[in-house]
């Protein structure tokens, strides 16, 4: 609607429908947001912990997207072809104390927030769920080192499935419940 009205193929009123629909859903995303990140608290900063990143913890500083703050930027979001506000352009923030990993963690720190994030997703869906979810890990041994590799095989889901993608079968130093080799155009049994 926005670049149908710039391009004057539209009137103003075509972005109004859009700007209540922002609105209500931006606030109702914002919102569950919040909730999600809540309940994925605790279980985060245990993971993180267990891993060796201090005290980890997620963070969200969106707002819900207000009406008076899209009709002061609409004249430019006409003019850009798109929305200048929303929740479309807030991040999560995954901390070690109080930094920011995504800017001031070193490779292997930003993995290891990824993988506790993952972690702990697992956790909680399984803790609301009779189904346990299944963890889809592809190549995340060749990241670790030896004892960081020894906690998450002590962090992974007693129930469930865990599938775990490696260069080498020797990687995880636990042994698995099943071993597949996987070459070109074959799987079979290891």
């Amino acid at each position: 609607a926005l670049r149908r009205t710039s391009r004057g193929l539209s009137s103003e009123g075509a972005v109004e429908p859009w700007t209540e629909q922002i609105v209500a859903l931006g606030t109702e995303l914002v919102a569950i947001r919040r909730q999600t990140l809540a309940a994925l608290a605790d279980a985060f900063a245990r993971v993180s912990e267990r891993f060796g990143l201090g005290e980890g913890r997620l963070a969200y500083a969106g707002e819900a997207p207000a009406r008076d703050e899209l009709d002061a930027r609409l004249a430019r979001d006409l003019e850009r072809g798109t929305t200048s506000a929303g929740p479309h352009l807030h991040d999560i923030a995954v901390l070690a104390g109080d930094r920011d990993l995504r800017a001031f963690g070193s490779q292997g720190e930003q993995r290891l927030g990824v993988l506790a994030l993952l972690l702990a997703e697992a956790e909680v869906l399984a803790s609301r769920s009779d189904a346990p979810p299944l963890l889809l890990l592809d190549d995340v041994l060749s990241e670790l080192d030896v004892e960081r590799r020894r906690t998450l095989a002590s962090l992974l889901p007693e129930h469930g499935q865990t599938l775990i993608t490696s260069t080498s079968p020797d990687a995880l130093p636990v042994a698995p419940s099943q071993l597949l080799t996987v070459s070109p155009g074959e799987v079979r049994a290891a």
